[in-house]
């Protein structure tokens, strides 16, 4: 294998030169470009993610600068040579700091006569003096910082002894403290026997090119921290939400307080098994008067707090509507023409059901939602209604409503779409049926909706759902 103690020298020049100069001319007007682009870019040393397009943007520059340079050292005439005089070979200085890489050096040990032979330029990457005589590969881990001689010598001795090309870093001292990474890559030569007889190498000081991708690298953590800081923060808020205005009870509510027919009323609200954002599920049990109740639930889509700022708006409003009287279909009307003037539009089920104590009567209605189910001694089935499109989808359609008579004993049970992971529409609502022997018996509505988190709440679930469940005690 020949000797690339030439690899510091530019190649042969394509004939009349016009494939390089090509070369350069696009490369120049690229570096004119992303110049251009990177002077627009805002300057803002507080904003993380402008901090790593900074960086990202001087490296590409950094890059195309180096590239330059060595198209440049292609058109120009060699440098002086490796056995040029000590008075021929020019001090050896710093690699510019505007450039990721300096020349490139090269070396060549003999292994059967000892000489060694380095480019003029390999003395300039080491920080050595030209007059001082080339360093065997005994002598080369002298000039390496202390922790990354074991390295150099592992690449050296796998390169001589098993035949293995050498590709690695390290890192050395030059004058006033000045620590450089140098690239190395080599491999051995092979005599005539198969033994090594010498090894060459070729090294470059790619200080510059680290430095960069290192600030390339912490700007990208810092703007991931950031955002992960900023995320961390918006599920806080959103979970605040969603806690101020969902209702602040727990367990088995009974409504009207006082009174001889009761609605015994519980719900709950499912996570969704992995880590997620706040969705817009919902669910409200409202008292409206000593002879009424209000019971609903449903979801908005998005997340966050988007999603919970949403059901704020919704659920004030369903409250509001409520309590001014408005009937589940109308109420339902109202919240279709409030989606269709929110600044950001979104889709939303529901279902609104009207219960009068009185009459032991169940009026309601449902947009684009599963319908209630009704479960009666050991069986169950779902209540109909007219389907309607989801809230915010068709303002103006119209939401038709329905009423159910209901007996002492039965059970009411309304939720969100995703609470039986896995199915969706007949198929959950099938699992939901089958409950029905288990919540037969007279039992309370909590010790129900624990029935259906026993159920479902261990599955696979990629979204929030909420249920809610009453029972007609008396």
């Amino acid at each position: 294998m020949p000797s690339p103690l030439s690899a510091d020298r530019p190649a042969a020049r394509p004939p009349g030169g016009a494939p390089v100069d090509t070369l350069i001319s696009q490369t120049r007007r690229l570096k004119g470009e992303v110049d251009a682009v990177r002077r627009d870019t805002p300057a803002d040393a507080g904003d993380p993610r402008e901090r790593w397009r900074r960086a990202l943007y001087d490296l590409a520059m950094h890059q195309l600068d180096d590239l330059d340079e060595h198209l440049a050292q292609l058109r120009e005439d060699p440098p002086p040579a490796p056995g040029a005089s000590a008075e021929e070979l020019p001090a050896p200085s710093a690699p510019p700091r505007a450039s990721l890489l300096s020349r490139v050096g090269s070396a060549e040990w003999d292994l059967l006569t000892d000489e060694v032979s380095w480019s003029g330029e390999l003395y300039r990457i080491l920080g050595r003096d030209p007059a001082a005589p080339p360093l065997t590969l005994d002598e080369l881990p002298s000039l390496v910082l202390d922790e990354d001689r074991p390295r150099l010598t592992e690449m050296v001795t796998g390169c001589l002894v098993d035949g293995r090309p050498i590709d690695g870093e390290f890192r050395v001292m030059h004058a006033a403290d000045d620590i450089r990474t140098v690239h190395m890559m080599g491999e051995p030569v092979l005599g005539a026997d198969g033994s090594t007889v010498s090894m060459w190498a070729v090294l470059r000081d790619v200080s510059e090119l680290r430095r960069c991708r290192r600030a390339v690298s912490e700007t990208r953590d810092s703007l991931h921290r950031h955002r992960h800081a900023a995320a961390r923060s918006e599920h806080r808020l959103a979970v605040e939400l969603q806690e101020a205005v969902l209702p602040a009870w727990h367990g088995s509510l009974r409504f009207p307080r006082r009174g001889p027919r009761a609605l015994d009323v519980a719900a709950a609200q499912l996570p969704p098994t992995a880590q997620a954002s706040v969705g817009g599920d919902w669910y409200e049990a409202l008292e409206l008067s000593a002879d009424a109740t209000l019971l609903g639930v449903g979801e908005l889509t998005g997340q966050g707090v988007t999603a919970a700022s949403g059901v704020a708006m919704l659920l004030g409003a369903v409250r509001g509507m409520a309590l001014s009287g408005a009937a589940p279909g109308p109420l339902l009307d109202c919240l279709d023409r409030l989606l269709g003037t929110t600044a950001q539009p979104a889709l939303a089920g529901a279902v609104c059901l009207r219960y009068r104590h009185d009459t032991r009567t169940a009026v309601w209605a449902r947009a684009g939602h599963p319908a209630p189910l009704l479960y009666r001694g050991r069986t169950g089935r779902a209540l109909e209604a007219p389907q309607s499109a989801p809230l915010g989808a068709a303002p103006g359609s119209g939401h038709g409503q329905a009423e159910e008579t209901l007996e002492v004993g039965d059970l009411l049970l309304l939720h969100t779409d995703g609470l039986v992971p896995g199915h969706t529409g007949a198929a959950a609502v099938h699992r939901l049926l089958a409950l029905a022997p288990r919540f037969a018996g007279g039992r309370s509505a909590q010790t129900c909706v624990q029935e259906v988190v026993r159920e479902f709440g261990a599955g696979e679930r990629a979204e929030h759902a909420c249920v809610l469940v009453a029972r007609i005690a008396s």
